[in-house]
């Protein structure tokens, strides 16, 4: 597996949990060998208490390489793989340099064997594509003109990504839909204090236009309810938060808003725990990890339509909007603030029970193990 970031970086979000929760599956099956960078997401030092530029031995079927970027080189990730020769390669980034081109050209050489896989990890949607186009735009035709999409199976966790792929590299494209794999679901979700005209939201992502935290706040300025936004996450985005933070001042009284920075993945559910929904308008998820965690720990979510998790409303688990239609989204509030402690109680058991039962139906282990057969 190629990952830009792995544990315990936490930095760049959503992949790092694919990749990680990916491994922990998988592991009783096959033997994973994961190559990754040795510093987290716009860091200047290594992670402590690792060792770089070698295979360390993570536990049973599990070792990581953690790459220096002195060694983050042609050479090196061609010596690496030849060294594991590994049946199947596993890429997890559209527009990586040297975890996703480099593998793909040592691929083509006469030392390394094995099927080649491919998470976009959402990089082909329109709303990612929008942010950097002409650099995006260049990497993909040199990647179709270097071949690379007909040695490739891609896999697409929904059916958005599917026309994706399909779009940007042919209707013959090899790709098979598989959502990727949730954390490990807590026994019993924890409960939180709840009093009708109180609420408390809590927004958990980078700070980017594609995350949507302007539109959230512009939502709430003329709320009547008691409410306290925590925001969670890196500061990606300094003129988008400079925005936000405009915004932010001219809320009245009753909507408070605390910054929280980024946080380990580690510290998250308590959290998210200590809030009464999550909250995410965002412009398109490829999957939604801290979605999928608020939803595990029993916290209804408000998301937009633009993540595979829907039909929310039906299931009473939430609510997943059109951006279009922000009255809507203020609606979606005023009433989650106006529940009291049991109507908010069956709400957060409704939530976990959604996506227990999804988990179950989606049966991934077996999935994942006949494509990988």
């Amino acid at each position: 597996m190629f990952a830009d970031w792995y544990e315990p970086g936490y930095k760049a979000g959503g992949p790092i949990r694919s990749c990680v929760n990916f491994v922990e599956h998988m592991k009783t099956t096959y033997s994973i060998f994961v190559f990754t960078s040795d510093r987290d997401l716009n860091a200047d030092a290594p992670y402590a208490d690792i060792v770089s530029d070698r295979w360390i031995n993570k536990e049973e079927n599990v070792q990581l390489y953690y790459c220096s970027p002195g060694k983050l080189n042609w050479k090196n990730i061609l010596e690496q793989m030849t060294h594991v020769q590994a049946d199947f390669i596993y890429l997890n980034s559209m527009f990586s340099k040297y975890f996703t081109i480099f593998p793909l050209l040592a691929a083509k050489t006469k030392d390394v064997q094995g099927r080649i896989f491919l998470s976009p990890r959402g990089m082909l949607r329109a709303s990612a594509l929008q942010f950097k186009p002409l650099k995006k735009k260049f990497f993909l035709t040199a990647f179709r003109s270097l071949g690379h999409g007909k040695q490739i199976h891609f896999i697409a966790a929904d059916d958005t990504e599917m026309d994706d792929v399909k779009h940007f590299f042919g209707r013959s494209a090899e790709v098979t839909k598989l959502p990727n794999f949730s954390g490990v679901l807590a026994a019993k979700p924890a409960g939180v204090h709840k009093e009708p005209g109180q609420l408390s939201m809590i927004f958990v992502g980078r700070i980017h236009p594609i995350k949507n935290l302007d539109y959230l706040l512009k939502l709430v300025k003329d709320l009547k309810a008691n409410i306290r936004i925590t925001i969670a996450g890196s500061l990606e985005d300094k003129n988008y938060w400079d925005l936000c933070g405009r915004l932010i001042t001219e809320l009245p009284k009753n909507v408070l808003v605390d910054y929280i920075g980024e946080k380990p993945n580690g510290q998250l559910p308590a959290i998210i725990s200590a809030n009464h929904i999550f909250v995410l308008p965002t412009q398109g998820e490829n999957f939604g990890h801290a979605i999928a965690e608020a939803l595990s720990l029993g916290r209804p979510v408000l998301i937009s339509n633009q993540t595979p998790w829907r039909n929310l409303q039906n299931e009473k688990a939430g609510w997943d909007l059109p951006l279009d239609q922000p009255e809507l989204f203020i609606k979606a509030i005023e009433e989650a603030a106006a529940l009291n402690q049991v109507g908010y109680n069956a709400f957060a058991e409704t939530a976990f029970s959604f996506i227990k039962k999804r988990i179950e139906k989606n049966n991934l282990l077996d999935n994942y193990k006949k494509l990988f057969s």
